[in-house]
Protein backbone atom coordinates (compact mmCIF):
# COMPACT_ATOMS: atom_id res chain seq x y z
CA UNK A 1 0.00 0.00 0.00
CA UNK A 2 1.24 3.24 -0.67
CA UNK A 3 2.19 5.61 1.84
CA UNK A 4 -0.42 8.38 2.58
CA UNK A 5 2.56 10.99 2.60
CA UNK A 6 3.76 9.83 -0.77
CA UNK A 7 0.12 10.28 -2.43
CA UNK A 8 0.83 13.85 -4.21
CA UNK A 9 -0.39 15.46 -7.03
CA UNK A 10 1.10 17.91 -9.61
CA UNK A 11 -1.44 20.74 -10.85
CA UNK A 12 -0.82 21.57 -14.33
CA UNK A 13 -3.98 22.42 -15.43
CA UNK A 14 -3.93 26.29 -15.50
CA UNK A 15 -3.43 29.64 -14.07
CA UNK A 16 -5.82 32.30 -12.51
CA UNK A 17 -4.58 36.06 -13.22
CA UNK A 18 -6.53 39.02 -12.07
CA UNK A 19 -7.36 39.49 -16.14
CA UNK A 20 -9.40 36.82 -15.62
CA UNK A 21 -11.44 37.87 -12.71
CA UNK A 22 -15.01 39.83 -12.86
CA UNK A 23 -15.85 42.77 -10.71
CA UNK A 24 -18.85 40.46 -9.06
CA UNK A 25 -17.69 37.08 -7.97
CA UNK A 26 -21.34 35.56 -8.67
CA UNK A 27 -20.29 36.48 -12.81
CA UNK A 28 -16.66 34.65 -11.95
CA UNK A 29 -18.66 31.69 -10.15
CA UNK A 30 -20.94 31.34 -12.95
CA UNK A 31 -18.05 31.26 -15.86
CA UNK A 32 -16.61 28.44 -13.80
CA UNK A 33 -19.57 26.75 -13.00
CA UNK A 34 -20.45 26.54 -17.02
CA UNK A 35 -16.97 25.61 -17.84
CA UNK A 36 -17.37 22.55 -15.37
CA UNK A 37 -20.83 21.31 -16.51
CA UNK A 38 -19.01 21.72 -20.34
CA UNK A 39 -16.31 19.56 -19.10
CA UNK A 40 -18.66 17.04 -17.95
CA UNK A 41 -17.42 17.22 -14.18
CA UNK A 42 -19.37 14.31 -12.31
CA UNK A 43 -21.86 15.81 -9.90
CA UNK A 44 -20.45 19.97 -10.45
CA UNK A 45 -23.11 20.92 -8.16
CA UNK A 46 -22.08 18.57 -5.11
CA UNK A 47 -20.56 21.48 -2.77
CA UNK A 48 -19.65 20.78 1.07
CA UNK A 49 -21.79 22.52 3.50
CA UNK A 50 -20.27 23.37 7.05
CA UNK A 51 -22.56 24.67 9.82
CA UNK A 52 -21.31 25.06 13.50
CA UNK A 53 -24.05 24.76 16.39
CA UNK A 54 -24.58 26.87 19.60
CA UNK A 55 -22.03 24.80 21.15
CA UNK A 56 -19.43 26.05 18.85
CA UNK A 57 -19.10 22.42 17.39
CA UNK A 58 -18.48 21.90 13.28
CA UNK A 59 -20.14 19.52 11.27
CA UNK A 60 -19.70 19.44 7.74
CA UNK A 61 -21.16 17.02 4.87
CA UNK A 62 -22.20 17.05 0.85
CA UNK A 63 -25.06 18.58 -0.54
CA UNK A 64 -26.04 19.39 -3.99
CA UNK A 65 -26.03 23.05 -5.60
CA UNK A 66 -29.86 23.36 -6.72
CA UNK A 67 -30.34 27.01 -7.68
CA UNK A 68 -28.05 29.84 -8.09
CA UNK A 69 -29.28 33.64 -8.09
CA UNK A 70 -27.83 37.22 -7.58
CA UNK A 71 -28.92 36.82 -3.80
CA UNK A 72 -26.94 33.60 -3.33
CA UNK A 73 -26.87 29.59 -3.54
CA UNK A 74 -30.00 27.69 -2.86
CA UNK A 75 -30.25 23.78 -1.52
CA UNK A 76 -32.89 21.68 -0.34
CA UNK A 77 -33.24 19.41 2.83
CA UNK A 78 -34.86 18.22 5.80
CA UNK A 79 -36.25 21.23 8.37
CA UNK A 80 -35.21 18.29 11.39
CA UNK A 81 -32.14 17.05 10.39
CA UNK A 82 -28.64 18.39 12.18
CA UNK A 83 -27.97 20.23 9.54
CA UNK A 84 -31.36 22.13 10.10
CA UNK A 85 -31.02 22.58 13.49
CA UNK A 86 -27.36 24.05 13.13
CA UNK A 87 -28.30 26.50 10.73
CA UNK A 88 -31.61 27.72 13.09
CA UNK A 89 -28.67 28.38 15.94
CA UNK A 90 -26.30 29.78 14.04
CA UNK A 91 -26.84 31.25 10.32
CA UNK A 92 -23.11 31.04 9.71
CA UNK A 93 -22.14 28.98 7.19
CA UNK A 94 -19.66 27.91 4.35
CA UNK A 95 -19.68 26.03 1.56
CA UNK A 96 -17.30 24.56 -0.97
CA UNK A 97 -16.77 23.31 -4.06
CA UNK A 98 -13.98 21.53 -5.27
CA UNK A 99 -13.78 20.07 -9.26
CA UNK A 100 -10.62 18.03 -8.94
CA UNK A 101 -10.56 17.57 -12.56
CA UNK A 102 -10.11 21.12 -13.19
CA UNK A 103 -7.86 21.40 -10.46
CA UNK A 104 -10.27 23.90 -8.97
CA UNK A 105 -11.68 25.29 -5.54
CA UNK A 106 -13.77 27.60 -5.14
CA UNK A 107 -15.09 28.21 -0.76
CA UNK A 108 -17.72 30.43 0.28
CA UNK A 109 -18.92 31.76 3.45
CA UNK A 110 -22.02 33.78 4.32
CA UNK A 111 -25.06 34.06 5.98
CA UNK A 112 -28.09 31.06 5.93
CA UNK A 113 -31.93 31.75 5.26
CA UNK A 114 -35.02 29.62 4.40
CA UNK A 115 -36.21 30.00 1.27
CA UNK A 116 -40.10 30.73 0.18
CA UNK A 117 -42.15 27.95 0.94
CA UNK A 118 -43.62 28.81 -2.96
CA UNK A 119 -39.94 28.13 -4.26
CA UNK A 120 -39.54 25.28 -2.60
CA UNK A 121 -43.22 23.69 -3.64
CA UNK A 122 -41.86 24.77 -7.02
CA UNK A 123 -38.17 22.52 -6.38
CA UNK A 124 -40.09 19.84 -5.04
CA UNK A 125 -42.74 19.26 -8.05
CA UNK A 126 -39.34 19.06 -10.33
CA UNK A 127 -37.81 16.26 -8.19
CA UNK A 128 -38.49 12.57 -9.65
CA UNK A 129 -41.40 10.99 -7.42
CA UNK A 130 -39.39 8.30 -6.22
CA UNK A 131 -37.26 11.63 -4.67
CA UNK A 132 -40.46 12.70 -3.39
CA UNK A 133 -41.24 9.84 -1.37
CA UNK A 134 -38.21 9.57 -0.48
CA UNK A 135 -38.05 13.25 1.25
CA UNK A 136 -41.62 11.94 3.25
CA UNK A 137 -39.91 8.79 4.13
CA UNK A 138 -36.30 9.58 6.36
CA UNK A 139 -36.99 10.74 9.69
CA UNK A 140 -33.19 12.12 8.55
CA UNK A 141 -30.41 12.21 11.15
CA UNK A 142 -32.95 10.30 13.54
CA UNK A 143 -31.13 7.02 15.17
CA UNK A 144 -33.09 4.35 13.31
CA UNK A 145 -32.52 0.14 14.72
CA UNK A 146 -32.36 -1.06 10.67
CA UNK A 147 -32.79 -0.45 7.26
CA UNK A 148 -36.60 -1.98 7.28
CA UNK A 149 -37.50 1.41 8.82
CA UNK A 150 -37.05 3.15 5.84
CA UNK A 151 -38.34 -0.24 3.73
CA UNK A 152 -41.75 0.59 5.56
CA UNK A 153 -42.15 4.21 5.80
CA UNK A 154 -41.22 4.17 1.85
CA UNK A 155 -43.93 1.58 1.38
CA UNK A 156 -46.61 3.29 3.44
CA UNK A 157 -46.25 6.79 1.65
CA UNK A 158 -46.39 5.40 -1.59
CA UNK A 159 -49.55 3.96 -0.61
CA UNK A 160 -50.52 6.88 0.66
CA UNK A 161 -49.97 9.13 -1.89
CA UNK A 162 -51.07 6.51 -4.87
CA UNK A 163 -53.80 8.82 -6.27
CA UNK A 164 -51.60 12.18 -5.54
CA UNK A 165 -50.25 14.05 -8.56
CA UNK A 166 -48.46 16.50 -7.96
CA UNK A 167 -47.57 14.91 -4.22
CA UNK A 168 -47.89 17.65 -1.05
CA UNK A 169 -44.68 18.50 0.14
CA UNK A 170 -43.49 17.86 3.79
CA UNK A 171 -43.58 20.68 6.33
CA UNK A 172 -40.52 19.81 7.34
CA UNK A 173 -38.63 20.06 4.05
CA UNK A 174 -37.67 22.56 2.15
CA UNK A 175 -35.09 25.09 0.63
CA UNK A 176 -32.35 27.12 2.40
CA UNK A 177 -30.13 30.19 0.66
CA UNK A 178 -27.10 31.32 1.15
CA UNK A 179 -26.10 34.38 1.18
CA UNK A 180 -22.13 35.01 0.20
CA UNK A 181 -20.33 37.57 2.02
CA UNK A 182 -16.67 36.00 1.23
CA UNK A 183 -15.89 33.93 -2.27
CA UNK A 184 -12.32 32.39 -2.52
CA UNK A 185 -11.37 31.26 -6.13
CA UNK A 186 -8.38 28.53 -6.12
CA UNK A 187 -6.61 27.24 -9.13
CA UNK A 188 -3.87 24.66 -8.50
CA UNK A 189 -0.75 25.91 -9.68
CA UNK A 190 2.50 23.51 -9.94
CA UNK A 191 4.85 23.13 -7.03
CA UNK A 192 2.23 24.50 -4.90
CA UNK A 193 2.35 28.06 -5.91
CA UNK A 194 -1.27 28.40 -6.10
CA UNK A 195 -3.31 30.80 -7.47
CA UNK A 196 -5.84 32.46 -4.95
CA UNK A 197 -8.17 35.61 -5.30
CA UNK A 198 -10.56 36.48 -2.43
CA UNK A 199 -13.73 38.47 -3.13
CA UNK A 200 -15.09 40.33 0.62
CA UNK A 201 -18.57 42.09 0.43
CA UNK A 202 -18.72 45.97 0.90
CA UNK A 203 -21.03 48.83 1.20
CA UNK A 204 -23.79 49.57 -1.88
CA UNK A 205 -23.07 46.27 -3.84
CA UNK A 206 -19.56 46.28 -4.11
CA UNK A 207 -16.89 43.72 -3.35
CA UNK A 208 -13.05 44.60 -2.65
CA UNK A 209 -10.97 41.94 -4.40
CA UNK A 210 -7.32 40.67 -2.97
CA UNK A 211 -4.89 37.79 -4.10
CA UNK A 212 -3.79 35.75 -1.39
CA UNK A 213 -0.66 33.28 -0.87
CA UNK A 214 -0.97 29.68 -1.60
Amino acid sequence: MKNIEDHRKSYQHGALEIADLTTDPMDLFRRWWHEAVEAEIDEANAMTLATVNKQGHPSARIVLLKGLTHEGFEFFTNYQSQKAADMEENSNVALLFFWKEMERQIRIEGTVEKVSRERSEKYFQSRPRGSQIGAWTSPQSQVIPDRTILDENGKQIAEKFENADPLPVPDFWGGYLVRAHTLEFWQGRPDRLHDRFRYTSQPHGQWAIERLAP
